[in-house]
């Protein structure tokens, strides 16, 4: 098989005029140079005129695009293209997909690059009918590819993706030309484009088939952790990026007895067993909340069922991303098993419409979520601080979130276990432990995290550098009293803490 590219360029005898500089008269009537006419003028004259003459004369010797196509298909040309299209975020697939078709056994090709296709609007039947320099008003014409690097991975992988090039494909006596067109939102091009002319119009027809298939079973993105974004000095061109997938084990996610096997149930045991459970008649396609306070693990249980789905697509929408519910669920039907994560799902429910109670974010949601096919392996998975503002929109349609999950502030026993979690190996006096944990009733993780913290700060300040650092029970309690005295209120706010009443009493006194 006979794989690569091929440059064509300007050809011998091109015209290039050379400058003539011309000097005026000055105002005040003296001579500023020579205007005049000279014997070397009427030479120059000359030369430039014969280089137009020749110049003329080669002009149909020089390739351009059309004249490659056509010598390509010789009289075997057909006149319908076929064309496919994607996002702009999936060209590096349809280069991947592109590539796997032409390695093809059998398959031949040389890539010819496509200069001033940047501002030009055109189509591969432009091309054709191409028959010199001024055969189309941009002036594209045939030269080295341009390629760009996208991300193919979440380590810094990348894939060199043609911006604009023509693929000349051999395939016995078949002859076929492939254009491939990256999207270009800041000049009109939004999409990713493919279009197909084959000696054989079923064939192309075929091959678009073929290469689209193509594009979907080498994707990138499948197995991988995605999040939306948009290019903030851009055109607003939508954008994926790559994630490591976090690893969270089951003893690092502190919550209250039986909720991490509910939750784990309905996501992970749905992945399990959904063989057994499609041959016995039941759906794939589910919903999960987790909805309660800040800073009671709704990320860390997200974080836990990303760490263990490993041969799951996630595709995360968070922030300014949410209007991109759509291309989210895209994904994730195209690339099974998956999962959609959107977290803070009560901005998409804040998002009004022109019409009271009209939340057409939120509405797209649950039509999107709907409208799976029932074998469909994807899970959403909601989160939310304020499930007061989704309960009338999800209780209106019911079926599309079938698991609520509510998270509550750790308990003693928590509380206990996460102080076990934070300290790690760090040498901690644990005489006065059991006072601790009575004062930090209604705290979050991240608070009982920070207190570690600090007391290791403290006894790290009090202690020789050369030392290995060892929490005191002073160290701690001093840690203790300064997160939870008054000046700090702020502080335990940013930390998600929920003052039991009794300690915001004796606070206020």
């Amino acid at each position: 098989m006979k794989r690569g590219w091929v440059a064509y360029g300007p050809g011998q005898g091109h015209a290039y005029g050379s400058g003539l500089t011309v000097t005026l008269d000055r105002p005040d009537g003296r001579d500023g140079g020579s205007a005049r006419p000279e014997l070397a003028d009427v030479a120059r004259l000359a030369r430039r005129g014969m280089r137009a003459v020749i110049g003329a004369a080669r002009s149909a010797d020089r390739p351009t695009l059309g004249r490659i196509i056509n010598a390509h298909f010789g009289d075997q040309i057909s006149a319908e293209i076929v064309e496919e299209t994607w996002p702009g975020y999936e060209h590096v697939n349809v280069q991947a997909g592109l590539e796997a078709w032409l390695g093809a056994d059998g398959r031949q090709f040389n890539l010819v690059g496509i200069t001033g296709f940047q501002h030009a609007m055109f189509g591969l039947g432009d091309l054709v009918s191409q028959d010199g320099p001024g055969g189309h008003p941009f002036a594209l014409g045939p030269g080295n590819p341009a390629t760009v690097n996208l991300a193919s991975g979440p380590d810094g992988q990348v894939r060199p993706c043609v911006r604009c090039g023509l693929y000349l494909v051999t395939e016995g006596n078949l002859r076929t030309a492939v254009l491939l067109r990256g999207a270009r939102s800041e000049f009109g091009q939004p999409r990713v484009s493919v279009e197909i002319l084959s000696s054989d119009p079923a064939a192309a027809t075929r091959a678009a088939a073929e290469i689209r298939t193509a594009a979907l079973e080498h994707n990138v993105f499948r197995g991988q952790v995605l999040s939306f974004g948009q290019e903030v000095f851009g055109h607003g061109e939508t954008l994926l990026q790559f994630h490591p997938r976090p690893g969270l084990r089951a003893d690092q996610l502190i919550l209250a007895p039986g909720t991490l096997a509910e939750v784990e149930r309905q996501v992970v045991g749905v992945a399990r067993h959904k063989a057994r459970l499609l041959s016995a008649g039941q759906h794939l396609k589910r919903g999960l909340l987790l909805f309660g306070p800040p800073g009671v693990g709704k990320t860390h249980t997200v974080r836990y069922l990303m760490s263990g789905l490993t041969d799951t697509t996630v595709v995360q929408l968070t922030g300014n991303a949410m209007h991109l519910v759509g291309e989210a669920c895209s994904v994730a039907r195209s690339l099974q098993p998956a999962m959609v994560i959107i977290e803070d799902i009560d901005l998409i429910a804040e998002d009004r419409g022109m019409h009271p109670g009209h939340h057409p974010l939120l509405f797209q949601l649950l039509n999107e979520m709907d409208g799976l096919a029932e074998d469909a392996d994807v899970v959403f998975v909601l989160t939310t601080n304020r499930p007061d503002l989704l309960e009338p929109a999800l209780a209106a349609r019911p079926g599309r979130v079938d698991q609520a999950v509510g998270l509550d502030l750790p308990d003693d026993a928590g509380r206990r276990a996460l102080f076990e979690l934070y300290r790690g190996a760090l040498q901690v006096d644990t005489s006065g432990v059991d006072d601790v944990i009575a004062r930090t009733q209604g705290v979050t993780a991240s608070f009982i995290k920070e207190l570690i913290r600090r007391a290791a700060l403290l006894a790290a300040t009090g202690a020789a550098a050369a030392q290995p650092i060892a929490v005191s029970g002073s160290d701690l309690s001093s840690a203790l009293d300064e997160l939870l005295d008054t000046r700090n209120a702020m502080t335990r706010a940013l930390l998600g803490s929920q003052p039991s009443r009794r300690r915001a009493t004796s606070e206020r006194s």
